[in-house]
């Protein structure tokens, strides 16, 4: 047989092979398709059983259609409908990227069928050409149509499980969103329920807020326990995005405290996951007092701060007998005072912490018992000194 060459482009006609040889080959995409399936099942792991089924079929019929467009551009077509079996490809490979997503598969696994398709099909369609008595420069020339066709439509699946990813990632971070108002607002519980099967999120046993600036939220949750919920859309946050991690209470939350060290981040206390909002507003509550780290570790400052005017007026009360005193000699007396309860009125021990001698402590004292009296003994008066002077010693 006579060897073929391919007809050079002009302006208007893309690189064409004779119609007698489009024909054979045409002819034997069925059997192609069948390879390249059966190559692609025995290959590429995530597809071994979702290629064995009903859509086995569907991707042989989509591998025949692709190489038929191919076909339908190299055979001597003209007209403006010319272009439409590529565009019709190109489309078909753009969906089927799309629907790898839904199916939970990866560009990966899509690539590597496309490379074992490419391998495959050149191998069928090279063998039918060298039998149509096409010559080797020629077939240079068509095994570069053939591969560089294959490139354009793996691109647009790639371009398809890209646009899929990210409208799927959008419609989950919705979700999610939509997720946290319901934990953070008291909504019934079947409709946070329903709201986190929506989201395709499995409920922990705990939950533990984390205040984090906007800027460092993505890398943390990706170090963070898998299901870490993300939201910035609640009003409280003031440029800082809220995580609420699965699991992270008892052993669990040592790993956590070291993930958020040096973020100027506030982790809450570990909470039943539909009581995540007591642990979102201890967070609030250490951010507006200027606290970092591990909330519970400033438990007493908290506690004392909770109701701030109660504070000031138990303040007020209970230190009234300073009142009239030189502003500079209220002050060492309140300093005495308290270490004085927190040291159980052991006076050297007292005197060590205010770095003076033991007879200034017990000058001072004698001082505090005149202005006192007998309420230096009484265990109520007591408590109220050390809630009174306490939000001193943990603001110093």
């Amino acid at each position: 047989m006579p060897r073929r060459s391919l007809r050079r482009p002009r302006a208007d006609r893309s690189v064409l092979l004779p119609p007698e040889t489009v024909a054979a080959i045409r002819s034997d995409l069925a059997t192609v398709a069948d390879d390249v399936v059966d190559q692609i099942i025995r290959e590429v792991p995530p597809y071994e059983d979702a290629f064995s089924g009903p859509m086995g079929e569907t991707i042989r019929g989509a591998v025949q259609v692709a190489l038929g467009g191919f076909l339908s551009l190299i055979s001597d077509r003209r007209g403006p409908d010319a272009l439409a079996p590529r565009a019709s490809a190109v489309d078909g490979a753009y969906e089927l990227g799309r629907g790898e997503v839904r199916s939970g598969r990866t560009t990966d696994a899509l690539l590597s069928a496309y490379r074992i398709g490419a391998r495959v099909s050149w191998q069928h369609l090279s063998a039918k050409a060298v039998q149509q008595g096409i010559d080797p420069a020629t077939m240079a020339s068509f095994a570069e149509l053939v591969f560089a066709y294959i490139d354009e439509l793996s691109a647009a699946s790639v371009a398809g499980h890209r646009d899929e990813s990210a409208a799927e990632g959008r419609i989950r971070q919705r979700m999610v969103e939509r997720l946290a108002r319901h934990l953070l607002t008291g909504a019934p519980e079947a409709t946070v329920l329903a709201s986190a099967e929506r989201a395709e999120w499995s409920p922990p046993t705990t939950l533990t807020a984390v205040l984090v600036p906007e800027a460092q939220a993505g890398t943390l949750q990706g170090v963070l326990r898998r299901g870490t919920l993300l939201t910035t859309d609640l009003p409280d946050l003031d440029g800082h995005a809220l995580l609420m991690v699965p699991d992270a209470h008892d052993r669990a939350r040592v790993p956590l405290l070291r993930a958020v060290q040096g973020r100027d981040a506030l982790v809450g206390p570990p909470r039943p996951w539909l009581d995540v909002r007591e642990s979102y507003e201890r967070a609030l509550r250490a951010r507006v007092l200027g606290l970092t780290g591990d909330t519970e570790r400033h438990l007493p400052l908290l506690v004392l701060t909770a109701d701030p005017r109660a504070l000031e007026d138990l303040r007020a009360v209970v230190l009234s007998p300073l009142a009239d005193l030189r502003p500079s000699t209220a002050a060492k007396l309140r300093e005495t005072l308290r270490a004085w309860l927190l040291h159980q009125g052991r006076r050297d021990d007292v005197a060590a912490a205010l770095f003076v001698h033991p007879q200034t402590i017990r000058y001072r004292m004698t001082q505090l018992r005149d202005l006192y009296g007998e309420r230096l003994e009484d265990p109520d008066t007591v408590l109220a000194l050390t809630l009174a002077l306490g939000v001193e010693e943990e603001s110093g």
